[in-house]
Formats: C-alpha cells, structure tokens, sequence
C-alpha cells in the first residue's frame, strides 16, 4: 500500500512566522539594519521568534549589529556575500547551522572562539551548539584549529579555499558525518582523520596529495571517498575493509593514468597471434620445422592463470589485481597475468552465498569512478 504523506499547514505557516528572508534583495549592511531595526519593515515580528535568517546574495560586507538581538536564531545563511569578517556577537546565536560559503573571509576573518557564549560577557560556556557550518569558497590558508572545539559538530564544508594543511586535532570532531575539504592544497592527511569513526562522506578531491594514511581503512562507517583530481600512486592495500564505502572517485591521479594505460594494451603482434595459435592447437613443432629462435619463442609462452581458460601468452598480456582472502580474516593484492580482459572472472564472493568465515562476505563496492 503507498503510503502518502501531507504537510500540516499549520505547520508550514509556523516555520515561515519563524523565518526572515532578505535574499537575493542587493541589501547592504545600512539598507538591512534599517531593515532589521524598524518593525514596519520587519513585517511586525518579535526577534525572539525568529529561528531562520536568510542573508544570502547580497552586497553585505558586514554585518549588522542588530542581528545579536535574535536570541533565538538557529540558522543563518550569509552564503555569497562580501564578507571579509565574522564578529564574536555571531558566537551569543544559539545556532545550529551556518552558512557563510563565497565570501571573503580569512583565517583572521574568524571568532578565535566558535563557542556559543553567553550574551552578557559570561564567556563561553564550554558547549557547542553548531551542528553544520560551511565556509566553502573563501579564503582560509590553513585549517581554522577553533572548529576543532565544535564537538557536536556533524558536517564541515571548507572546501574551494587555499588550505595547505589539516589539523592534527580533527580526531576531536567526534561528531562528524561530512568533512567536505575539495578544492584546496593539502599535501598530507594526518592519521587523526582515521579517527573520524562516525564519518560517512570524505571529499579530498583537487588537491595535491601523493599518499593516504593507513588509519583511512578504520572509518569503518565511511560511504563516500572522493579523490580525483591529487597526485595518488597508490591506495593503502587496507581500504577494502571499508565494508559500507560505495563510492570511490580516483579519476585523474597518477595511480588510475597509469592503470587505464595499462588496460588500453596494444594490439598483440602478428608472432604473437600466430605463436598462441599453435600452441592451443597442441601442435608441437620439431626444429627441423622451424627455426631455433621460433622454436625458443613458442617455448616461453605463459599459461594465462584463469583456470577456465587453456590459453597462453607471449609478451601481451593483461596486468589484473585480485584480492584474495588470507586465514579467512584479511583480502590482500595478488597480481595476476592474464592472456585477455574476458579471462578476468567476477569474485566468487558475488556468485557464491556469503560465507561466516570471511571478514568480507557481503562486501562490494558498487560504484568506481575512474574517468
């Protein structure tokens, strides 16, 4: 039976009551403090009933100093604007979500402290109340060390900036569900990201990373890793215990450059054609049939390992990794040498039912991007 929901009215119109939109007006900050400060223009509403503040796409620079009054706002969107600071009145808002993506801010542009504090100089209270922040699109040079504070924090987005490095402190993030960090100019990722046991979704794309940390394979609840676009040769070989990780982005990395080059195989000569031809057919020429150096090729021929497949190869051959279990607890890397591409049988853990003896039944990744 499909089961068809509807909203309750009364519902919506209290999130609206609830909600102050300003965006996309080209407001600047005397327009909006005019704005904010006249309860005409306000549309009559009480600031300790606004919970949603939408600033987005103006021409804000600043912002105004009214906003503290909004005792109660939880969300703030200042997305595209022209700011080039946050004050410390931001940190008295109890909020839940801010997003201040496509502005102008530095690492000096930020609160030393994103603690929510008290509004009468009572400091910060030890807690946090964010739960999202984004700072995508701006100009932080280095990873800002106070959002390792915000506890509670579930998702970052701090990508599009010009971040060198990551703080050693992220394992403190505890909370975190999305760390958002594309775009930027890491070269290492510390160990501590490994410790990030509740994050779902990594994004380390355009940078210039050559190697991950070994403690990637521990986050164990990870689905997303996106990775095009850095300077990767290699994975950690443990990446495949990442059980529930179903999208994995290597596009444009040394690593897959060099593995889709090796896959694109040159056409196998006409020796090497002919030389597989005789030696399926069982024919077994003698040296008075051939000449010596003929007879020597044939006799280096190389059994093509699929154990379904009788043939054999010369000096063409495909290059393939297959991760095998070992003592019914970890899968490791053999390489394989193949006569063709077809040779390449599916894992017997997708034909086979799952066995309660491999750490990896039940495990596939479902989707590689790597072009």
């Amino acid at each position: 039976m499909m089961e068809v929901y509807t909203s309750d009215s009364s519902d919506t119109d209290s999130r609206e009551q609830k909600t102050l939109d300003f965006g996309r007006m080209n407001l600047d900050v005397v327009t909006l403090e005019d704005y904010l400060s006249s309860p005409q223009k306000a549309l009559l509403k009480s600031s300790g009933d606004i919970e949603t503040m939408l600033l987005n796409h103006n021409r804000l620079a600043a912002l105004p100093k009214s906003l503290r009054q909004f005792g109660n706002l939880k969300v703030l969107d200042l997305s595209s604007n022209a700011l080039t600071m946050l004050p410390d009145a931001i940190c008295q808002l109890p909020l839940v979500t801010l997003i201040a993506k496509n502005n102008l801010l530095t690492n000096a542009s930020l609160p030393k402290s994103l603690l929510t504090k008290q509004p009468n100089g009572g400091g910060a209270t030890g807690t946090s109340t964010l739960k999202e922040l984004n700072l995508s699109g701006n100009q932080l040079t280095h990873f800002p060390e106070q959002v390792t504070d915000l506890r509670q924090l579930k998702y970052l987005y701090v990508g599009g900036n010009k971040i060198s490095t990551i703080s050693k402190d992220i394992w403190k993030m505890q909370s975190l569900h999305v760390l958002s960090l594309g775009g930027n100019q890491i070269i290492e990722v510390p160990e501590g990201v490994g410790l990030l046991a509740q994050l779902q979704a990594l994004v380390l794309c355009d940078n210039l990373i050559e190697h991950l940390p070994m403690s990637i394979a521990r986050l164990k609840n990870l689905k997303s890793l996106l990775l095009h676009k850095n300077r990767l040769k290699h994975l950690p070989k443990d990446i495949v215990a990442l059980k529930n990780l179903t999208e994995l982005s290597l596009r444009d990395n040394p690593l897959v450059v060099r593995f889709v080059q090796d896959m694109a195989l040159n056409p196998p000569t006409l020796l090497e054609l002919a030389g597989r031809i005789v030696k399926s057919s069982g024919q077994r020429p003698g040296p008075g049939d051939l000449p010596r150096t003929l007879i020597e090729y044939l006799n280096s021929a190389n059994c093509c390992v699929n154990p379904n497949c009788k043939g054999v190869f010369f000096d063409n051959r495909v290059e393939h990794i297959k991760f095998v279990d070992f003592c019914g607890k970890y899968r490791v890397p053999l390489l394989q040498y193949l006569c063709s591409s077809k040779c390449i049988e599916p894992e017997e853990r997708l034909r086979a039912p799952s066995s309660s003896n491999s750490a990896s039944s039940g495990f596939m990744m479902r989707k590689v991007l790597l072009g």
